[in-house]
C-alpha cells in the first residue's frame, strides 16, 4: 500500500486506500499475483496446440489477410487415406541433396515432385537422374510440397521412392520359362487405388500369373499400402514399370503373346479360347481400358453380370477373369 508522512514525522495511509485494512485484495491485486493481465477471464483464453495459428472462420488471420500458412497446415492435417497411400509410410525423401543421393544409389524412385518455376542447375541434374530411371515426375505448388513435406526442409524437391523394387518384362517372361509354363501376365492400364493394385497382385499370385505390368503414369506405384493390401504376394509376383503400355504390348506379340481385355462390351468370356500364352489388360472402374491400348488388344471378354448395377470392382474383375484363364487352362 501507499503511506506518505504527515506533519509529525508518522506514517499514515494516503487517501483512496483506507479499504486496505480490510487485508482483503482487490481484483487488480489478485489478478497480478496470478500472473494475468487485468480485467482477464478464463472464458477468454482460446485453447491452441503449439504450432497452430489463431485464425477466423473465414479463413483470415486478425489483421483480415489470407491465412496462407494456417490454410496448409489444415489441408495437411486432413489429408485423404489416398493421398497417404500415395506417399507410403517412411518413404519420403526431402532435400535437394538427399534425392539426388537416392537416384545415384539406385533406390527405387516412384515420384519425384518439383516446385513450379525451380529450374535451376540441381534441379536439372535431379530431373535428368530422374529420367534415367523411368520416375515419373510432377511439377506442383510450393503448399502442395509443405503439406507433403515432414521436416519444412524440402528445397523445392521431393521424391516418394517404392516399398519394393520393380522387376523388368524381361524378368517376368523368364520366369515363365523357367516353370516351362506358357506366359501369363496381368496388364493394369489406369489404376490409381493402391487396394486395387495390391488385391490384383495378390490374386494374380493365387492364379499362377508370372507377373503384373503397370504404366509409370497415371497409376498408383508400389507403396506400403499395396505392398500390405497384397498379403505378401509382393514378395513372390514380380511388378514391371513401363513408360508406353500399347508398346509393350507391341513387343510382347512379337513374342508369342495375344491379349485381351476387360470390356463390357465384349464377348462373353466363356465363349473365348484363353488358353496359351496370354495377357490380361484391366482397366479402371471409371474409364476402363483406354482406347489406344484397348485397340492394341485382340480380345475384349465380358462378365457375366445379372444385377442392377453396371460394373464390378476392377480388382475383382480381375479376379473373375483371372480364374476363367486357369479354368481353361486346367480343361475343366
Amino acid at each position: 500500500m501507499a503511506y506518505r508522512e504527515d506533519k509529525a514525522g508518522g506514517r499514515r495511509m494516503a487517501p483512496g486506500r483506507e479499504a486496505g485494512k480490510t487485508g482483503k485484495k482487490t481484483g487488480f491485486q489478485r489478478e497480478a499475483k496470478a500472473g494475468r493481465k487485468p480485467g482477464y477471464r478464463p472464458e477468454d483464453k482460446a485453447v491452441k496446440r503449439p504450432g497452430e495459428r489463431t485464425t477466423a472462420a473465414d479463413g483470415r488471420d486478425r489483421h483480415g489477410r489470407e491465412d496462407v500458412k494456417g490454410k496448409a497446415a489444415a489441408e495437411w492435417n486432413n489429408r485423404t487415406e489416398a493421398d497417404m497411400g500415395e506417399i507410403g509410410d517412411g518413404s519420403v525423401i526431402e532435400g535437394r541433396n538427399a534425392v539426388m543421393e537416392a537416384f545415384r544409389s539406385g533406390r527405387p524412385v516412384d515420384r519425384l515432385y518439383i516446385q513450379d518455376g525451380c529450374h535451376d542447375g540441381p534441379v536439372l541434374s535431379i530431373k535428368r537422374e530422374a529420367q534415367k530411371q523411368s520416375a515419373m515426375i510432377k511439377y506442383v505448388e510450393k503448399e502442395r510440397l509443405d503439406q507433403m513435406s515432414e521436416t519444412g526442409r524440402h528445397q523445392g524437391v521431393i521424391a516418394v521412392t517404392a516399398a519394393y523394387e520393380y522387376a523388368s518384362v524381361e524378368d517376368i517372361l523368364q520366369a515363365a520359362e523357367e516353370k516351362k509354363e506358357p506366359p501369363f501376365l496381368i496388364l493394369l492400364d489406369n489404376i490409381e487405388d493402391p487396394h486395387n493394385l495390391g488385391a490384383i497382385i495378390r490374386t494374380a499370385n493365387l492364379a499362377g500369373a508370372h507377373g503384373v505390368i503397370i504404366p509409370k503414369n497415371r497409376a498408383v506405384g508400389l507403396t506400403s499400402t499395396v505392398a500390405r493390401t497384397s498379403a505378401g504376394a509382393l514378395n513372390y509376383t514380380p511388378v514391371a514399370k513401363v513408360t508406353n503400355l500399347g508398346k509393350t504390348i507391341e513387343d510382347l506379340k512379337k513374342q508369342g503373346l495375344w491379349f485381351v481385355c476387360a470390356d463390357m462390351e465384349g464377348t462373353p468370356m466363356y465363349r473365348l479360347d484363353l488358353k496359351g500364352p496370354v495377357g490380361l489388360v484391366i482397366g479402371s472402374e471409371g474409364e476402363g481400358v483406354s482406347r489406344l491400348v484397348k485397340e492394341k488388344c485382340d480380345l475384349s471378354a465380358a462378365i457375366p453380370m445379372r444385377g442392377n448395377i453396371d460394373s464390378l470392382n476392377a480388382s475383382v474383375a480381375a479376379g473373375v477373369l483371372a480364374y476363367e484363364i486357369v479354368r481353361q487352362r486346367l480343361g475343366v
